[in-house]
């Protein structure tokens, strides 16, 4: 094969259980529910997940939410709440052997969040909160910080100062969309170079980044027919992970409806952007 005369700026390796992110590492895939819905609900689509990866291959993590706090409206499904959803998730890297990322939106849940998860994602809207950025470094956990739709990715660099400053060096950059205009995102796909200069693998979450912010009366959009075309560029651009929101029955979902990914299609989606990692 041709050698490829525009190759990914070395980034370190981070590890998360048994799965890589960067240092040459195949493209790693962090896909499951926005939240968990309950525990069958979870353990169910966990279930799917590991065979499939399991099948093809895939360096899986399991991603899922005890708690989503950030919410448009009063009124919007939050999950089952921290001790019941660690539970859930605990039980599920005990039954499953796989990686668990989960999102944490106060300093006093780190401690037990990063007691079950191996990685720990900072929420995009709270990427400039000091504290918690502090908080999760010295969880000793990967952390995963997801950039502020309104952050530009050269700026991510001060967040990833506050980390450093622990001592913790196992972090991932995740770009999940600009800010563009109202009820809008749009993807920049030179920010996961951008981010990469930082020497830090970069994921792209494609189903967030199909959000439309508020478009909804009543909470957030989303046009998730998008997220395969945003997930292949991403993958071409050079990142080293995609991160899939995915659920049996997308318009039935208790958050995050309007952009997950159908779990059905999980398998053939993961198959093309292998296939173009594999060039890129």
């Amino acid at each position: 094969m041709a050698k490829n005369p525009f190759p990914k700026a070395p980034v370190k390796a981070v590890k998360a259980g048994r799965v890589r992110f960067g240092g040459g590492a195949p493209l790693a895939l962090i896909a499951g529910p926005c939240v968990i819905e309950s525990r069958a609900m979870a353990f169910d689509l966990a279930a799917q997940l590991v065979a499939l990866a399991q099948k093809e291959k895939i360096p899986l993590v399991f991603k899922a939410s005890y708690d989503k706090a950030n919410r448009t409206s009063g009124q919007a499904f939050r999950g089952p709440g921290l001790a019941q959803g660690l539970e859930i998730l605990a039980g599920i890297k005990e039954k499953f052997g796989v990686p668990i990322l989960t999102d944490v939106h106060q300093v006093s849940e780190v401690q037990p969040a990063a007691e079950v998860a191996d990685i720990l994602q900072l929420p995009a809207f709270l990427c400039r909160q000091t504290d918690l950025v502090v908080a999760l470094g010295e969880s000793g956990r990967v952390v995963n910080i997801k950039k502020g739709q309104f952050l530009a990715p050269w700026d991510v660099r001060h967040v990833i100062a506050k980390v450093e400053s622990t001592g913790n060096k196992n972090i991932l950059l995740t770009e999940r969309g600009a800010s563009f205009g109202y009820n809008n995102l749009v993807a920049d796909f030179r920010s996961l170079l951008i981010m990469r200069q930082f020497g830090y693998p970069t994921v792209f979450d494609a189903t967030h980044s199909v959000q439309l912010p508020g478009g909804r009366a009543e909470g957030t959009g989303g046009d998730g027919q998008w997220a395969p075309y945003l997930s292949r560029a991403a993958v071409a651009a050079g990142c080293d992970g995609l991160f899939w929101e995915t659920h049996r029955n997308p318009p039935e979902a208790k958050s995050d409806k309007d952009n997950a990914l159908p779990l059905k299609a999980v398998g053939p989606l993961w198959r093309q952007c292998r296939r173009i990692d594999e060039l890129a």
